[in-house]
């Protein structure tokens, strides 16, 4: 499923416009973008846990080359599923 079949399923349940309903997911994505750049959690219930951790700097090699790169420490989105989300799928 990508976004295009999320807006169809929005559409579909909400009726309006398929504007309406691209809007309405753009506007969930990217609330749940902004939060996690202010270093916030996002918790969806039944669906889970989105968040971020810092990943530290570590030694990398560059594949062309072979030369040894240092890689800085960042900050990864993480997603952590909900009990009902993980026994849905099982």
């Amino acid at each position: 499923m990508n976004k295009a079949a999320i807006v169809d399923k929005v559409h579909e349940v909400l009726g309006g416009t398929k504007a309406q309903s691209e809007r309405a997911v753009d506007t969930m994505v990217d609330s749940i973008i902004s939060s996690l750049k202010g270093g916030g959690e996002v918790s969806i219930a039944g669906l889970g846990i989105f968040s971020t951790k810092m990943r530290p700097a570590r030694q990398g090699r560059n594949p062309r080359t072979g030369e040894s790169i240092q890689i800085p420490a960042m900050r990864v989105p993480k997603f952590r599923a909900a009990k009902a989300l993980k026994e849905a799928v099982k």
